[in-house]
């Protein structure tokens, strides 16, 4: 009978290892989300025009204290108006939504808005998109959640479902709110 080296179980035992820590780190919070470098770090530059005569918003808004979500979205975005009403409730329940119109004609976006409101504490207008290339934008639309020391707690890359209130935003309102 052959006897077994440690040293020949030792390479296996760390290849397992090393996967099962890989497998770990890829999915220990949402498999389906695509990751971002901002989580737990400053929301990068706030820089818009305006859009219409709606209220704008600065860098100093996401940095006043308050919890508050940054909603990339355009006019032509189907999934945009998917979320729409979702976004509106979440306005209703007294959270502060700001909104960054992606790419779109400036009459488009006011069209939408008055057609389906705006839930919108404050909005601004990306007609090139250099803020979202700087906040890693995958396309419209997408949702930050940012601290009150405008720090990104959570990127969700497409539209608000109820599911993804209950699932992703309400948990991350509650850790920025450090409850």
């Amino acid at each position: 009978m052959a006897r077994i080296s440690p040293l020949m179980i030792l390479p296996p035992l760390i290849f397992a290892g090393l996967a099962g820590a890989f497998y770990v780190s890829l999915y220990r919070e949402n498999p389906d989300q695509l990751p971002t470098a901002l989580a737990g770090r400053p929301a990068p530059a706030v820089a818009l025009t305006s859009l219409g005569d709606l209220p704008a918003f600065d860098d100093a808004a996401l940095r006043d204290g308050e919890v508050k979500l940054v909603n990339y979205w355009a006019s032509w975005c189907a999934p945009c108006r998917v979320e729409h009403p979702n976004l509106t409730a979440l306005a209703e329940e007294g959270i502060t939504v700001l909104g960054v119109n992606y790419k779109d004609q400036p009459d488009n976006a006011l069209g939408f808005l008055e057609e389906l409101g705006n839930p919108y504490a404050a909005v601004g207008a990306d007609p090139q998109g250099r803020m979202a290339l700087n906040w890693g934008l995958y396309g419209v639309p997408e949702t930050y959640v940012i601290d009150g020391d405008g720090n990104v707690v959570l990127r969700f890359a497409g539209p608000i479902t109820q599911r993804v209130i209950d699932n992703d935003i309400r948990p991350a309102l509650a850790k920025a709110r450090g409850e």
